[in-house]
């Protein structure tokens, strides 16, 4: 046997790290080794992959999309091949020598998989030396020292699950978006992307959609009066008996309304005819699983991709558990009181945890679904302080935090309180009703602020009592058409219907922006996404079908049991596959022509003013966007579109030109462009006055800094390359804006002076316009690091500790690198920073 260091193997670096602390004891040293971080004590080495480094990839032969039939690739082989090779070498080279490996992944089915590829590439240099498996759900000093103390072994079933989803997701995703986007002709950037889940989850969207459009509003009216008792008001709401002896408030015949108006408008009593009192218990939330916490935390306004990716570096930081589980049952081992004591001893929940502590009992609520990997999310008794995290991801933190004191809480108790009411007419008695409530007993809303505890105030009254009646009102209105499905509604409708995993729902629905098949939030889809559906469904009805996704969901469970093999569900595929090919060859040019037209509708602006064409979406030969006429060449008339981004239309259009407003997706830049005639008029109106050279692009493009008034009334400073360079500083509204002498010796750029016709006001020298801006933004936050979203004091300490002394360096500075220095931030966190500081 091998005499070397023992390998601890991770599934990311920051997880790496915390190990090796934790197990050495805060000892262990960083080396880099081909540019990967490896930490060393004692006898033990410890290295953080980056997710998957190996992926599953067609051979070379069948990359030419033009030379090589999309059907073709439902049968070909796949084989693996390192995605990240100086990951993969490093691995290699601290594997050679090893005399004992422990695979520490995370533990799921994606992280078994990572595990079993670690596993091949150790055992491709190192034979001989044991590998064990080392599963825990929280990266905290307790979990990770008992699971080192007890390892387990790969499985191989789970992580053969992971790798058949892997294969039909190529096979799926590869054949079928080459397919659609040869048959339109559609390739380059602008490939027409359809996979597996991606499918059916547009299909979703899009059905939604529909009925939105399809629905047609019924007209009916609401009546409400004022009732008063002394100098009490309370509202009081219209109500009859329906066919079905059930009560009704909405009166659908405008006639039968206005006689209902005119009575309680020329009534000035009513008479209480029921009171009736009850109490009802409201039960503390089931704790998280990882759906439900994405709806919390969508309440909270974080998208599904932001709240994983907090969760997940929370959970690396070792200050929550495993954010990806199903599970609503708190496993037997969790004691509350424990962790209830440890929350009590911090500063931000210690009240609320220490009045918990005093209940003789302590019985966790439990949802309906019980699994055994993981528990749900909770807190772990590792706790941070408020200067330890960002803003965003203390926010996160204390939703969890508290999600867990109320699942540990009473129940809360409502008095409600029902009053019905009739009103004396010539020919009828309306009846009126108000429902009052109170909440007695707080319960869990003491410590769990995300659900509303509004209250109605109704008076006490009595049956028989004559109330006065002062106001009457009568309100038209129509039926709504359904809601979109919010991200998080999405997420539980797939959750349901089986489509995607836990681990992958907030991926699908963030591809589907980046690909530009949705936009807005709630999402909504574009005509390209109506376009791919409406032909799946005519020629190709598998490919939005939840029926493969979630049959493939069961056949990798079935796989994880050890009862039925990858080649059995990758063969059934394969077959399914087949069967959609069979198809889509038969209808080829049909579907292309569909998906053509789909496309040059989703690329159609608007009207040209220059012809009797329309105004398209188009990219010139060396890849940048424009938007040309559509009779091109009798008429050459174009428009500019920004540079950075791809744009999509919106359904807002400009009443002036009547043109489609454009949104330019550019990851965390994405930004609405307008009506790009609007964009082009203003471009190309005469600025104020020309500041100097733009910051952003005047070294290579010679963009100017000038000050622009517009058509808000507003100004600001901005590149005079607009839209193509976006950099602008906002700029006073008023006075008359003049260069003075002076020169920033910082950014080469002149003073700003505004003078005012006022002659008792002074006049304000704002200086640099630049560093006037960011001079703004600390005294608003306390120092220019400051003034970015989500740091604090602190962290501007640990920032400069780091060597990042103001925004250009944190502008400058490497994700990974400057994460790798500042406990509990990880690699989102600081390109987020980066993001705003722009």
């Amino acid at each position: 046997m091998k005499r070397g260091p023992e390998l601890i193997i991770t599934e990311k670096d920051n997880a790496a790290r915390r190990i090796a602390d934790i197990l050495s004891g805060g000892s262990a040293d960083a080396d880099r080794v081909n540019g990967v971080n490896v930490y060393k004590w004692g006898g033990k080495r410890c290295i953080g992959l980056s997710g998957h480094v190996v992926g599953v990839d067609f051979p070379s032969e069948y990359s030419d999309w033009r030379d090589v039939e999309p059907v073709e690739l439902v049968t070909a082989e796949v084989e693996k091949r390192p995605t990240q090779e100086n990951i993969v070498a490093a691995l290699r080279r601290m594997a050679r020598n090893a005399s004992r490996i422990h695979i520490a992944t995370d533990y799921d089915r994606e992280g078994e998989l990572i595990g079993k590829e670690a596993y091949e590439l150790v055992r491709e240099v190192n034979e001989e030396a044991p590998i064990d498996r080392v599963r825990f759900s929280s990266i905290t000093d307790r979990e990770v020292t008992e699971a080192f103390a007890d390892p387990d072994e790969l499985d191989f079933d789970l992580a053969a699950a992971g790798e058949a989803r892997q294969i039909v997701d190529l096979m799926w995703g590869a054949s079928l978006t080459r397919f659609l986007s040869l048959s339109a002709r559609q390739l380059g950037d602008d490939f027409i992307s359809v996979g597996r889940v991606q499918g059916p989850t547009l299909k979703l969207i899009v059905d939604r959609e529909r009925e939105i459009d399809a629905f047609d509003p019924e007209d009916y009216w609401e009546l409400f009066a004022d009732l008063a008792k002394d100098d009490e008001t309370f509202e009081a709401g219209y109500f009859y008996l329906d066919e079905d002896d059930t009560e009704a408030d909405r009166v659908w015949d405008e006639a039968t309304a206005t006689a209902v108006y005119d009575v309680l408008a020329a009534a000035s009593t009513a008479t209480v005819e029921e009171v009736r009192r009850r109490t009802r218990t409201d039960d503390p939330p089931a704790p998280f699983n990882t759906t439900q916490f994405i709806r919390a935390a969508s309440g909270i306004g974080y998208s599904a991709q932001r709240a994983m990716s907090i969760a997940e570096d929370l959970y690396t930081a070792g200050y929550i558990t495993y954010p990806r589980t199903d599970n609503t049952v708190y496993p037997e081992d969790l004691e509350p009181r424990d962790l209830l004591d440890a929350l009590s001893s911090g500063p931000r929940f210690g009240d609320d945890a220490a009045s918990l502590l005093d209940a003789e009992d302590i019985t966790p609520t439990a949802g309906d679904e019980e699994t055994t990997d993981h528990p749900p999310i909770h807190p772990t008794d590792e706790l941070p302080s408020p200067t330890d995290l960002s803003e965003d991801e203390w926010e996160v933190y204390e939703l969890v935090v508290r999600r867990f004191l109320a699942t540990v809480a009473d129940a809360a108790t409502w008095e409600h309180l029902r009053v019905v009411a009739t009103v004396a007419g010539e020919g009828m008695e309306p009846s009126l009703k108000a429902n009052g409530k109170r909440l007695v007993d707080p319960g869990y809303h003491a410590v769990y602020p995300y659900r509303s505890t509004t209250e109605n105030y109704v008076p006490d009254v009595a049956e028989g009592e004559e109330l006065a009646l002062t106001d009457a009102r009568m309100e038209a209105k129509q039926t709504q058409p359904p809601r979109r499905y919010g991200q998080s509604r999405l997420i539980e409708t797939m959750e349901k219907m089986g489509i995607g995993t836990k681990a992958t729902r907030h991926d699908v629905i963030q591809k589907l922006y980046d690909r530009g098949y949705i936009e807005g939030d709630p999402p909504r889809p574009t005509r390209l996404a109506r376009g791919v559906v409406e032909a799946s469904e005519e020629f190709a009805d598998l490919i939005v079908s939840e029926e493969m996704t979630a049959q493939l969901e069961a056949d990798m469970q079935a796989i994880a049991r050890g009862e039925a093999t990858l080649e059995d569900v990758t063969d059934e595929s394969r077959e399914m596959l087949e069967r959609v090919f069979d198809r889509l060859t038969e209808s080829r040019e049909e579907l292309g022509d569909h998906l053509r037209d789909s496309l040059k509708a989703d690329k159609t602006v608007g009207p040209c003013p220059e012809s009797d064409h329309d105004l398209v979406i188009r990219r010139s030969r060396h890849g940048s966007y424009f938007v040309g006429c559509d009779g091109y060449p009798d008429c050459e008339f174009t428009l500019p579109l920004p540079s950075t981004g791809k744009p999509i239309l919106l359904d807002e259009t400009c009443p002036d030109h009547g043109l489609a407003d454009v949104k330019m997706l550019a990851g965390r830049k994405t930004f609405v462009h307008g009506c790009p005639l609007c964009a082009a008029e203003a471009a190309d109106e005469e600025p104020d006055l020309i500041v100097g050279p733009c910051p952003e692009c005047g070294e290579d493009e010679g963009g100017e800094l000038a000050i622009k008034r517009l058509r808000s009334g507003g100004r600001l400073v901005g590149c005079t390359r607009y839209p193509d360079c976006d950099y602008s500083l906002p700029m006073p509204r008023r006075g008359e804006a003049e260069l003075t002498d002076e020169t920033c010796e910082e950014h080469g750029l002149p003073g700003i002076r505004i003078t005012y016709e006022d002659a008792d006001r002074e006049p304000w020298d704002l200086g640099c316009p630049i560093c006037n801006y960011r001079e703004y933004q600390a005294r608003q936050a306390g120092t220019e690091l400051e003034a970015i979203d989500g740091i604090g004091e602190k962290t501007a300490e640990k920032l400069k500790d780091a060597g990042v002394e103001d925004v250009a360096g944190l502008k400058s500075a490497e994700p990974d690198s400057l994460a790798d220095e500042i406990d509990g931030v990880g690699p989102d966190t600081v390109r987020n920073w980066q993001a705003d500081a722009d």
